[in-house]
């Protein structure tokens, strides 16, 4: 999930505005998490790297055998 759609508890609004110190810690710890070397990967994305390494590894097991 993207910060752009939460809705903050504390204050009832969007959490990319930062109008409140929860709002603002909660958009800061989502950007932190986002620096990652997948974070700006969406599940999807991942999903479909992990197939196409699984068909690589399998190709190169078959060629192995």
């Amino acid at each position: 999930m993207t910060y752009d759609r939460l809705v903050c508890a504390n204050c009832a609004a969007p959490v990319t505005e930062g109008r409140c110190p929860v709002c603002r810690a909660s958009r800061e710890r989502m950007r932190e998490r986002d620096q990652g070397p997948f974070g700006g990967l969406s599940p999807a994305m991942l999903a479909a790297l992990l197939v196409v390494l699984l068909g690589a590894l399998a190709l190169l097991a078959q060629q192995t055998a």
